[in-house]
């Protein structure tokens, strides 16, 4: 068969451990056999990020903007171990935070749901697709250690030399402090971009904050989505027959693990980091769930929403066999594929976004996974591969659907 011709290139931003073997995997055998691929490379392993003090990640969201789509591995975020490990410069700080504080927009993240993975709430009965704000709180915050005694202040100097001084804490002895930020900028187009995706998929909207606590940080996300739902969006959710609801953060948990799901739960950026992972978890995998920055101004990044697996990625390393799921990293690139094609016009390069997607649930619901799904699933008796067979027996199933 010919291969499928894109018109733009994608952003590709490769990662670590081993999702980087299971990104190569990926492009070996469900892509380059299909797609005349095209690529700007980004390789934002931590070794290449450390070499270049961190430019590459810079480099990887400005391409992102010329050329409107991206698709990004899985990326190590270094602790003090890591230091060492690899012998960095300076504890480098999230490529995933870097980039989307220069994109801006919300991250969705949604369970890609499969029969025989029922979720581990037994009321949840459709995906519940978290919102994730992109931008500042602690992926943007600044820290210091306190040694010792001493008074610590918030201080905002304006233009005009005026200060504004906030007690933070007298201390009597050593401890910490971390001062974070955000934009109402930023804060506005999480907002709209939240209603406007609960409009295109008829879902309702949730949002939740701890205002009660936070009584300016987190009253102003609060004000600001009350604001412009009342001014923008409030005949519209009426007409589609869809709600708008606020609650505090904690009632929202109480309120979700009850739930039958089918809504929208926005959140602010950490939070929306911890909450996708417990509703990927309890839909069945942390590699079942799908992530994609939307930015206002355009700009569409496709992820993994879990870590680098490095547990596996040892094991590998010493030539022991893994059985890692790679279906979030499939369905980044599918995500990413269909968006160029939706872009350029490219119909057949949606096509085949559509196909892989089907091809990656097939092979699950005909008995054949990785072993975090053979350890819940419903099917009787699931054939347990490794890594690469399960991406061979998706290759197996895609050249049906594509042929």
């Amino acid at each position: 068969m010919n291969k499928i011709k894109m018109v733009t290139p994608l952003v590709e931003m490769d990662g670590d451990e081993m999702t980087r073997i299971l990104w190569q995997m990926i492009k070996d055998e469900l892509l380059i056999p299909f797609i005349d691929l095209k690529t700007e490379y980004y390789d934002l392993g931590l070794e290449e990020r450390n070499r270049t003090n961190d430019q590459v990640t810079v480099d990887s969201a400005n391409a992102t903007k010329k050329y409107g789509v991206a698709v990004k591995c899985a990326t190590i975020t270094p602790n003090a171990a890591r230091m060492t490990e690899y012998n960095l410069k300076e504890m480098w700080k999230s490529p995933n935070g870097t980039i989307r504080a220069m994109l801006d927009g919300t991250v969705f993240r949604a369970p890609i749901v499969v029969k025989g993975i029922e979720p581990n709430v037994k009321t949840w009965k459709k995906p519940i697709t978290i919102a994730r704000h992109a931008y500042g709180d602690v992926y943007k915050a600044t820290e210091m250690k306190i040694p010792g005694a001493g008074k610590a202040e918030l201080v905002y100097t304006a233009e005009d030399g005026t200060e504004t001084r906030e007690l933070i804490h007298n201390f009597t002895g050593a401890g910490v402090i971390q001062g974070q930020h955000n934009l109402c900028d930023s804060i506005e187009s999480f907002a709209h971009s939240c209603f406007k995706y609960a409009l295109d998929t008829k879902q309702d909207l949730w949002f939740a904050t701890k205002d009660t606590i936070s009584k300016k940080y987190d009253h102003t996300f609060k004000d600001i989505f009350a604001e412009i739902f009342e001014k923008d969006y409030k005949d519209a959710f009426e007409k589609a027959g869809i709600t708008y609801f606020y609650t505090l953060i904690d009632d929202a948990v109480a309120r979700v693990m009850k739930s039958e799901g089918g809504y929208i739960w926005a959140c602010k950026n950490y939070d929306g980091d911890v909450m996708s992972d417990m509703i990927s978890s309890a839909f069945g995998s942390l590699a079942m769930m799908t992530s994609v920055l939307v930015s206002p101004n355009g700009y569409y990044e496709y992820e993994a929403a879990h870590g680098t697996v490095q547990r596996h990625y040892y094991k590998h390393l010493k030539g022991e066999e893994t059985s890692t799921n790679s279906v979030a990293t499939i369905f980044a690139w599918s995500g990413a594929l269909r968006k160029r094609g939706e872009l350029d016009n490219t119909k057949e390069l949606v096509d085949f976004a559509d196909a892989l997607e089907k091809a990656c649930i097939s092979t699950i619901e005909s008995g054949k996974m990785t072993k975090d799904l053979a350890l819940i699933t419903t099917i009787e008796n699931p054939t347990v591969l490794n890594s690469k067979d399960f991406i061979l027996a998706i290759r197996e199933e895609l050249e049906k659907h594509i042929r």
